[in-house]
């Protein structure tokens, strides 16, 4: 399994943010081709500090490093990734990982 991670830094626009990324960037999000799994969530918290470095976090999961490689550089994919900047102005972390362990 391989994941694919996004921390989204605080936007300009919080509302504007959750709602094009909730009626828009998700549901294209979520037919990317091969996504097994996917999460989000706007209850990001860092303990110890008051306000967290991250706005938003979204989680996506395929079944091999290949898999989630071909699902984003295709042409669908790239349009998912071209989609961003349509919300996320405060910029975006992206991780990618191989799962060596689960319960």
């Amino acid at each position: 399994m391989h994941k694919f991670v996004v921390l989204y830094g605080h936007p300009e626009d919080p509302e504007h943010f959750r709602s094009y990324y909730e009626s828009t960037h998700i549901p294209l999000a979520a037919g990317l081709p091969g996504l097994k799994a996917y999460r989000y969530s706007f209850d990001v918290s860092s303990p110890g500090q008051d306000d967290p470095p991250y706005f938003c976090i979204f989680e996506g999961e395929f079944d091999s490093a290949e898999a989630m490689g071909e699902a984003l550089s295709g042409e669908y994919g790239r349009k998912v990734g071209a989609d961003v900047p349509n919300y996320a102005t405060g910029g975006a972390t992206i991780l990618t990982y191989e799962i060596t362990a689960s319960s």
